[in-house]
């Protein structure tokens, strides 16, 4: 049987702010000794009253309005009960049926086509404390409770189950990560908690209506887990379904080890949390003065950030769209390619070569080392540096991505390195006719294959004599004396 995927996500944003979401403790738990950043409010002691966070309410109100979403008048905060050892009272502050946003729209676009995906809340409440398991499964086994995270202000992101592949949901958090960051509302690292999602996903047969047996997935720690363990369990429902079982609701989690989702608990229902309002805070009026504040310093989103770079640098859709996704990234690219100002056809190979080796050797570089671009050692003057140099034919374009290797590893710069390694282009016809030369000599297979009319041999013999010069000899230089002396040889 055919089946149709449907796709609905829960993102976690932990927010920017100074304190925690009802109390005054600091918020930057994430390098603090632990339980050094509590009190009598996130220890749950009796007797303690929460006070509502207006930053972290600001915050979440933004994020909705970027989203699209109508922010009602009245809001309120509830009790999500629930015993679960990281949970300090016993019960979580957050929100139930009267969210600070609702009712906005995501738009994506995956493998050319374009979806809309509606956002159907974004709420606010408080983290939870962090379990550190110690021993596993041995018999001395136990947990330890670091509070420090306990009460931070996290937002949710709540889709409606609008997405049909793994592939669309990958896009969605994307581009609704990109947003976080361009808001500036949170860090959004995902290595470090910042940025969380846990995934709902099931199976119907084509042109069914009905929704089928949804499974959620937590513990996931990146836009990659999120992608693997949805495909993971795309195939593992069609196997129950094809095999004439059924289903079962619950929660899964995802193992990056076996690369497999794995049962926890069956899934809770919302009855299950005994939601009620939180008596200890009064129902929250949002004044509509204060939302027009709030929108009005937005910054530039990425939509409006791509269509402004493809106007500004003649950059095609691709490149831009890749650059926007990530607001460092785009920063870095602009710093670079306002270095040279220039008007015309140069301008434009400038604004691409930019592109070029920001997307390809610099991202190849930070990603092996799991750098983001604004931690790179090499810097826009820096890579401006480097194109200068190839464009001056100082360097060849091989030559110049050793050259980026050697100053993302050093700090120093491309100009220092070409000339304490002597990497300058060799121009001179007669030093490069020597190398052409030796590896004619040193390849008869590849004279006579193009004497044959093989002439992609010569481009081989190309290839040979750039070993021989290390990289430094002008490339069309190479060409047209290798082509001269095989011409010569027929």
């Amino acid at each position: 049987m055919d089946y149709e995927t449907v796709i609905g996500l829960e993102v976690h944003v932990q927010l920017k702010t100074q304190s925690k979401m009802f109390c005054s403790c600091r918020a930057d738990y994430q390098t603090a000794p632990v339980n050094s950043r509590v009190c009598p409010v996130c220890l749950g002691l009796p007797g303690t009253l929460p006070v509502i966070n207006k930053k972290a309410v600001e915050l979440t109100i933004m994020t909705g309005l970027a989203l699209g979403c109508k922010i009602p008048g009245l809001t309120k905060f509830d009790r999500k009960n629930y015993p679960y050892p990281d949970l300090m009272k016993g019960y979580q502050i957050s929100q139930y049926d009267m969210p600070l946003a609702m009712n906005g729209q995501l738009d994506i676009t995956t493998d050319g086509q374009d979806r809309s995906v509606r956002v159907e809340r974004v709420h606010l409440e408080e983290d939870v404390s962090k379990l550190q398991h110690v021993n596993g499964d041995n018999s001395d086994a136990h947990s330890l409770v670091d509070v420090n995270r306990s009460g931070v202000p996290l937002m949710e992101v709540v889709s409606h189950p609008d997405m049909r592949t793994p592939e669309e949901a990958r896009s969605y958090l994307t581009k609704l990560h990109s947003i976080i960051q361009y808001l500036g509302v949170s860090t959004a690292n995902a290595q470090d908690g910042s940025f969380r999602c846990d995934a709902n996903i099931s199976l119907r047969p084509v042109s069914q209506e009905e929704y089928g047996t949804k499974t959620e997935i937590k513990n996931m720690n990146s836009l990659r887990a999120v992608f693997m363990a949805l495909n993971h369990e795309e195939e593992r429902q069609k196997k129950v379904l094809d095999s004439g079982e059924r289903v079962v609701q619950e929660t899964r989690g995802w193992s990056e080890e076996r690369n497999a989702t794995y049962s926890q608990r069956s899934k809770e229902e919302a009855h299950d949390y005994r939601y009620f309002p939180e008596p200890d805070l009064p129902p929250l009026v949002v004044d509509q003065a204060w939302i027009e504040e709030i929108r009005e310093k937005i910054p530039q989103l990425p939509a409006d950030r791509l269509r402004a770079m493809m106007d500004d640098y003649s950059l095609p859709e691709y490149d831009a769209r890749l650059l926007t996704n990530s607001k460092a990234m785009a920063d870095f690219y602009e710093q670079a390619a306002g270095l040279r100002p220039t008007a015309g056809e140069k301008s434009g190979k400038f604004a691409k070569d930019v592109s070029n080796w920001i997307l390809g050797d610099l991202s190849r570089l930070l990603n092996l080392q799991d750098l983001d671009i604004n931690e790179s050692p090499v810097s826009p003057e820096y890579l401006v540096e480097l194109i200068g140099l190839v464009d001056e034919d100082t360097v060849s374009v091989s030559m110049a991505k050793k050259v980026l290797e050697e100053a993302f590893e050093t700090g120093s710069s491309p100009a220092q390195i070409v000339q304490e390694k002597g990497y300058t282009q060799i121009s001179d016809s007669s030093a490069v006719d020597l190398a052409v030369g030796e590896a004619i000599e040193a390849n008869p297979q590849a004279v006579a294959d193009y004497k044959g009319g093989k002439e992609t041999a010569a481009k081989f013999l190309v290839g040979q004599v750039m070993k021989i010069t290390k990289g430094q000899a002008k490339p069309d230089l190479v060409n047209e004396l290798v082509v001269g002396a095989l011409e010569k040889l027929k």
